[in-house]
């Protein structure tokens, strides 16, 4: 997996949705109930049995998505102790959850610093265009469009499961198909792990082409023993989500500058 860290393609306008949707998701991340003591190093029962009962209230989940089914019991953030050894209590839900809603609030948690960082790195790289392109208002609108159609198309694909699904990483793939269809031959600074991380100049249709590829092969259980806690379906879904919306708005997009910089020296090709 190669890792983007500059794209070769200036914006006329500040990006302030951009700006505005990462620090929203560190802010989440950093008082989400749990975590804190998971990032210091400190993860005991106390902090697990916090961040379950915190997500099963605002993360979203397949099966209520689904069949609109709420569960009876959900664990309530305590610590109990019972036949098997101390363990995270349960009990009727004391809240209303709107499954609907519960897409909008998942968009903005995170398991881990790697989750959150991973995608802000590629929401920051790919946004600030995608949001020039549409305007700011629009791409608020397309950015949670993208992230609605990723977790209910991933929910449709796993009906009955009953795991928390978290995360801006639907939303952010309908950014990374946006910008394959408007700005196909940008060139994007990447690092390529080989033994060292080797920084290379690439087109935005090889560094995003190669990147959905991996996600409909792990979607499909290729190259993968276990498709785990990461939902490759959901990426799939609004990546091609992304495209669809994009596509009308490609014959009036500018293309962007061709860089005139050196490339391991020599100069990179025109027609690349």
């Amino acid at each position: 997996m190669v890792i983007p860290v500059h794209d070769v393609n200036p914006v006329r306008r500040t990006p302030y949705v951009t700006y505005a949707l990462i620090a929203a998701n560190v802010l989440v991340f950093l008082y989400t109930p749990g975590l804190a003591g998971s990032v210091a190093g400190d993860s005991g029962l106390s902090q697990l049995c916090h961040l379950h009962a915190f997500l099963e209230h605002y993360a979203a989940v397949p099966q209520e998505l689904v069949h609109h089914q709420l569960p009876r019991l959900v664990p309530t953030g305590d610590v109990g102790v019972g036949a098997g050894g101390p363990g995270c209590l349960v009990g009727p839900p004391t809240y209303d959850k709107s499954p609907p809603l519960s897409v909008l609030t998942a968009m903005f948690l995170h398991g881990s610093w790697l989750h959150l960082l991973g995608n802000m790195l590629f929401l920051l790289i790919f946004g600030n265009n995608i949001e020039d392109r549409l305007g700011h208002v629009r791409f608020a609108v397309f950015y949670v469009a993208c992230g609605y159609a990723a977790a209910y198309g991933f929910a449709y694909l796993n009906a009955d499961s009953a795991d928390p699904l978290i995360g801006a990483s639907g939303a952010i793939a309908g950014v990374l198909g946006a910008y394959l269809v408007l700005y196909p031959r940008a060139r994007v600074w990447v690092l390529v792990p080989f033994l060292v991380f080797l920084p290379l100049r690439l087109p935005a249709w090889l560094v995003l082409g190669f990147w959905f590829a991996l996600q409909a092969v792990y979607s499909s259980g290729g190259g993968v023993s276990t498709a785990g806690t990461v939902a490759y379906e959901a990426h799939v879904v609004g990546f091609l989500v992304g495209m669809l919306l994009a596509w009308p708005l490609r014959p009036g997009t500018p293309p962007p500058p061709e860089p005139r910089s050196l490339l391991f020296g020599r100069q990179a090709r025109h027609s690349w």
